[in-house]
């Protein structure tokens, strides 16, 4: 269904006033398009994505006193051709930097034990919760293989917890999720 023009317009003179307002900020996207987005939820985003990396910092430091030698993942499920494939990095222009922080899971740790190693995809949390696409790309980790153990790095009361994704998502040899 087509908008009408009255609607249009009325679209178009709420962004003017969102874009001359203190309280939100525009930017344009590729197609010159205006994104207008509340400063408070900027502010808000940037504090999460902080917890989010300090806590991160937190989980390795921790793991790395327990023995496991911990790397960042640089690449990605692809669910789709249902193979491993390199993460794509992404550029800051205002630092000039690539940043290759973009792979799942977030850390491989590995330790020795029994005759070989033991190695761990290890994603980290906040909260523990894993949306449906991450429920996806670790049951095709624990299928192929890949990892000995898919864990899941919580923030806990006073420590950090380490969740088994096979217990906690899959049930005995069934991984439907």
């Amino acid at each position: 269904m087509a908008e009408s023009e009255k609607e249009r317009k009325d679209k178009f003179v709420e962004l003017l006033k969102k874009a001359g307002s203190d309280e939100y900020e525009t930017s344009w996207d590729d197609k010159g398009v205006p994104q207008v987005k509340s400063k408070e939820k900027i502010t808000r985003g940037k504090k999460a994505k902080k917890k989010g990396l300090d806590f991160e910092a937190e989980v390795r430091e921790d793991l790395e006193e327990k023995g496991w030698i911990v790397c960042k993942w640089v690449n990605q499920i692809d669910l789709i051709q249902g193979k491993i494939v390199a993460a794509k990095r992404k550029f800051n222009p205002f630092s000039k930097v690539m940043t290759l922080g973009t792979g799942f899971p977030d850390f491989i740790c590995f330790r020795k034990g029994g005759e070989g190693y033991v190695i761990w995809g290890v994603e980290v949390k906040t909260n523990g919760l894993l949306d449906r696409e991450e429920k996806e790309k670790c049951a095709f980790l624990v299928d192929n293989k890949i990892f000995s153990e898919v864990v899941i790095a919580k923030k806990g009361e006073e420590n950090i917890e380490y969740i088994y994704f096979k217990e906690k998502y899959l049930k005995e040899k069934d991984t439907e999720l």
